[in-house]
């Protein structure tokens, strides 16, 4: 009879372990796989969207730029006014504080950086 238990057990353990496995697998998030590039496996690489903004302040020897902005949805981030760090010194010479722009921001090395602005048309 113990035998039998045992056998019942191992039975149930190995007929539910590869649908385990498979919802494991489904449930992962691919996406961060460290650029590992599977057939079938559909990664994002879209660019970041364009947000609204006003610029407050400019300070070029730290490469900072101060905006008011909208909800930035790449990165999940209600509207509020910040300092941001620009990937580029170059695009502060593109604006002036006051000006309404439409940037893009994206996490890098543990900061939040512009990598592109352009005056609002």
């Amino acid at each position: 009879m113990k035998t039998f238990k045992l056998l019942l057990v191992s039975l149930a353990f190995a007929t539910s372990a590869p649908f385990a496995i498979s919802a494991h697998a489904q449930a992962m998030d691919h996406s961060k796989m460290g650029g590992m590039n599977m057939p079938g496996m559909k990664m994002d690489t879209t660019p970041a969207s364009m947000t609204e903004g006003e610029v407050r302040k400019i300070d070029k020897e730290a490469k900072k730029i101060t905006l008011k902005h909208g909800d930035i949805k790449n990165l999940d981030m209600p509207g509020m006014t910040m300092v941001f760090q620009v990937k580029e010194a170059a695009l502060l010479d593109k604006v002036k504080a006051g000006d309404k722009v439409m940037f893009t921001a994206e996490k890098a090395d543990g900061a939040i950086v512009v990598t592109a602005i352009e005056a609002a048309k």
